[in-house]
């Protein structure tokens, strides 16, 4: 249910799959436009909320990128996405 409940947050799913869709590291400002010019405070609560639970983590250099086990979770939603995009299909 934890789980759950972090991934059901406004715009976590959408700052797991920016960062997972450019699969290099991103700075705080890049990873806000492309996130459609969040709020500077909610992106900086969901990557608080994302490196506490191990799902994003920052570079040496300040950047952000998904972990191993974040990595994992996109990979684990791929099911999802394909159904997603069938349920898209059917009802467009």
């Amino acid at each position: 249910m934890a789980a759950l409940d972090l991934l059901g947050r406004r715009w976590t799913l959408r700052v797991i799959w920016e960062l997972h869709r450019h699969d290099t590291p991103i700075g705080f400002r890049d990873l806000q436009r492309r996130c459609d010019d969040m709020s500077s405070s909610v992106l900086s609560t969901r990557l608080t909320e994302l490196r506490e639970a191990d799902i994003a983590g920052r570079t040496p250099d300040g950047a952000w990128q998904l972990t191993p086990l974040g990595e994992d979770l996109v990979t684990a939603m791929g099911p999802l996405s394909e159904w997603s995009r069938v349920w898209a299909e059917r009802r467009w």
